[in-house]
C-alpha cells in the first residue's frame, strides 16, 4: 500500500514530527510511506473561486506547490493526517492543503482509508472534538475507512510526547495497517 502522511506542524523536531516518525517506523516494513511536511511546500489557501471546476484539467489558477501534492495524493491508497492542535483545530498550513482538495482532482484519488494523529498542549477532554467531527464528516462523505487515531494531550514543549505512551501507539498504528 502507498501511504501518504500530511504532517502539519510548522515546528521541526516537535511532537507531531516524532509521532509521524513512530508511525512511519511501524508502517514502512510492509508499506511504502511518504511524509509530506508542510514546511517543505508553499501552499496558498483556497479562495473558493471554483475556477478549477471550469478548467478541462481541473487545475487551480494559483501557482504554488499544490500541483505536486495533488500528484502525490493521486498515487496514495491511504492518507494520514497529522497535526498539532491550535485553538481546537489543525494547523492553518495543513488546513490550506485540505481546503485546496475542494477541487474535482480529488475524484482521481484512490485513497480508501485514513488515520488521524493529533497532539495538543491542553488537557481538556474536548480538545480534539472539533477536529474529530470534521474528520468523521470527511470519512462519511468520501466513504473512507478510519484505520485508527492517536490523540495526545498535555504536550506543549518539544519532546513532551516522550513522556507519554503515544510514540508506541503511533508505531503500533503504523504496524496495524492492512
Amino acid at each position: 500500500m502507498n501511504i501518504i502522511i500530511l504532517s502539519g506542524s510548522p515546528r521541526n523536531g516537535g511532537n507531531t514530527e516524532q509521532l509521524v516518525d513512530a508511525f512511519v517506523s511501524g508502517a514502512s516494513n510492509q508499506h511504502s510511506v511518504e511524509v509530506i511536511s508542510i514546511n517543505d511546500y508553499h501552499i496558498n489557501p483556497c479562495i473558493g473561486c471554483n475556477s478549477c471546476f471550469k478548467r478541462d484539467d481541473n487545475s487551480c489558477f494559483q501557482n504554488d506547490n499544490m500541483k505536486t501534492i495533488y500528484s502525490k495524493l493521486k498515487s496514495a491508497d491511504m492518507l494520514v493526517i497529522a497535526s498539532p492542535v491550535y485553538f481546537y483545530g489543525i494547523s492553518a498550513q495543513l488546513k490550506a492543503i485540505i481546503d485546496r482538495c475542494h477541487n474535482p482532482i480529488r475524484n482521481t484519488f484512490n485513497i480508501k482509508q485514513t488515520a488521524l494523529i493529533l497532539v495538543g498542549a491542553a488537557t481538556l477532554p474536548e480538545l480534539f472534538d472539533s477536529i474529530i467531527t470534521q474528520y468523521e464528516l470527511c470519512l462519511k462523505f468520501f466513504n473512507l475507512k478510519d484505520s485508527g487515531r492517536v490523540l495526545v494531550s498535555g504536550c506543549r514543549d518539544k519532546k513532551d510526547v516522550e513522556k507519554t505512551d503515544a510514540l508506541r501507539q503511533a508505531y503500533e498504528l503504523g504496524r496495524s495497517i492492512e
